[in-house]
């Protein structure tokens, strides 16, 4: 490996393994900047991705996998007046629509992505927030409008965004319910959220106790499927509003208009894909710093090590739902 080269785990067909490969160090381009990869944060849909499960991803081939990222600041691009070399920095910045992930020892990254990582976390921690965090931000705070004194029900609260949801509607100083299994009870009531066991309790039997038989004011699904449905049947008469992040397949919307209560989607790639609205991730990055930085926000890790040579078996961690939390490869070891 020469100075213009770099190891990356590329993806050369899907259904295949990660190759360890030299690769060029990719030139910047304007409102770029070039990043030296501390950690790569593993989420399912990288290994969706890798499975060839994730037309949506618009992945191209040969690909670097890897959504999140913490690292240093390695060099700015001419014009560049947000970051400069040395600062230590994390965000949601590739992986998908052919855009180069950070399963690399460097990546060149759109400055808007980007955000100054919170002192309080390492940069293990803060490679697995930026797509959790996103996505919960843009389903309670941006689509939600979530408040103080709303009722919030999060569906799957001990999961990586349903657990980073838990924790933003607690800020914006909402009283938070979250289901999960009883395995999971601790954990959720660790947060601050309210527990309710999904598999002994119905969804009538908890809305009328924790909301009287009205509903929550938002209530937000990370689970989809039949989750989403109940969803629907859990949302307050008039003013109740379902967020979703995993709102694929075919619903009944009867029992949500018969409720007269409102539904958004969460699609979190779409600025990645589309190039549009990137500067609105680097924001809400910049939430995730101060909330972090405050004591406010904490992500749960799997402590579990893994270098770039064995991203292999991360994947095949997460893939297969053995994760005990967020699971992180470290690239430089």
């Amino acid at each position: 490996m020469n100075a213009n080269t770099m190891q990356a785990a590329v993806l050369q067909r899907f259904g295949a393994p990660l190759a360890l490969t030299e690769v060029e160090i990719p030139p910047l381009r304007p409102g770029q900047v070039l990043v030296r990869v501390a950690a790569s944060g593993v989420n399912p849909l990288d290994t969706k991705i890798q499975a060839g499960n994730a037309a949506h991803a618009q992945a191209s081939l040969p690909a670097i996998l890897g959504i999140d990222l913490a690292g240093t600041m390695e060099a700015v691009h001419a014009g560049e007046t947000r970051f400069q070399p040395g600062d230590e920095v994390y965000g949601m910045t590739g992986g998908v629509g052919g855009v180069p992930g950070s399963l690399a020892q460097f990546a060149a990254v759109d400055a808007d992505l980007l955000a100054i990582k919170p002192r309080t976390l390492d940069m293990r921690q803060a490679a697995a927030l930026p797509l959790i965090f996103i996505t919960a931000w843009e389903g309670l705070v941006d689509r939600a409008r979530v408040h103080a004194g709303q009722k919030v029900l999060v569906h799957g609260g001990a999961g990586g965004v349903g657990h980073m949801a838990v924790q933003v509607a607690l800020a914006a100083g909402a009283e938070v319910y979250a289901t999960g299994s009883a395995e999971q009870r601790n954990v959720i009531e660790s947060l601050g959220a309210t527990f309710i066991n999904y598999r002994t309790q119905s969804v009538d039997d908890y809305v009328a106790l924790h909301t009287g038989g009205e509903g929550f004011d938002v209530v937000y699904d990370t689970v989809g499927g039949a989750t989403l449905d109940a969803s629907f049947a859990a949302a307050r008469r008039y003013h109740g509003h379902v967020v979703s992040c995993l709102g694929w397949g075919a619903h009944k919307l009867a029992p949500l208009s018969f409720r007269a209560a409102t539904y958004s989607g969460v699609f979190t790639l779409l600025p990645l894909l589309s190039g549009r609205e990137r500067a609105h991730h680097g924001d809400i990055m910049r939430e995730a710093t101060r909330l972090a930085d405050a004591g406010r926000l904490r992500v749960l890790m799997d402590e579990r090590r893994y270098t770039l040579a064995q991203a292999n078996e991360a994947q095949a961690v997460v893939a297969a739902g053995q994760a005990r939390g967020k699971l992180v490869v470290d690239v430089a070891v």
